[in-house]
């Protein structure tokens, strides 16, 4: 929180900063994130927020398969009692089928600068988690909901995945609000931070 609260102080005293407080707050605070989704109409997965383990048992038996990656009723036992005993908060969200890829798009200044396929033989297809990237020409279509996706929390700037499901939807999984940009960079051989600095004296200007 202590980085957060400076960077509110730099923008109290009418120092730009990119992204705002707000945004990183907005994205930091996955429900929050959902809800400002969901609330701008794009395609999310289902999701449930609760406090205790009885609540988030009931949810997962509503949602049938979940991540964290929950899939059989004695793991979620297990899992469950486990936050709760360290009184933290559910967050269950329902697994969309899929067939092992997503997409990273980063978005910046209300376009898209490049986007990522990632692959993976599991779950997760972080690149920094043994996922495989390659660039990506997207279809307008799904540009369109990364920029929207972007907007929705205020971000100038975000790394937006995008998840093609089997029931032919891509939903917006997650908006990143300080992505790391490494293997997109690596991949695409796009000059990310140039398209940073340059958004930057743009709202300086």
């Amino acid at each position: 929180m202590y980085r957060v609260d400076a960077l509110h102080r730099l923008e109290d005293r009418g120092v730009r900063v990119v992204n705002s407080p707000r945004a990183i707050e907005r994205t930091v605070d996955k429900f929050w994130t959902s809800s400002l989704l969901e609330q701008c109409g794009l395609p999310t997965p289902d999701t449930i927020v609760c406090e205790t383990a009885e609540e988030a048992f009931a949810a997962f038996r509503e949602l049938g398969d979940v991540i964290v990656r929950v899939s059989d009723e004695e793991m979620a036992f297990r899992v469950f009692k486990t936050i709760e005993q360290i009184r933290g908060v559910y967050y269950l969200q329902r697994t969309v089928e899929h067939d092992g890829r997503d997409i990273r798009v980063f978005v910046v200044g209300g376009r898209v600068l490049a986007a990522v396929e990632r692959r993976s033989e599991g779950w997760r297809t972080n690149l920094s988690r043994g996922g495989r990237g390659m660039a990506l020409a997207l279809p307008e279509a799904w540009s369109e909901l990364a920029v929207r996706a972007a907007a929705a929390v205020g971000a100038e700037y975000a790394g937006v995945d995008l998840l093609p499901g089997r029931d032919g939807t891509v939903y917006v999984i997650e908006v990143n609000g300080i992505p790391g940009w490494e293997g997109l960079q690596r991949a695409t051989e796009v000059d990310v931070a140039g398209a940073l600095v340059e958004q930057l004296a743009r709202g300086t200007a």
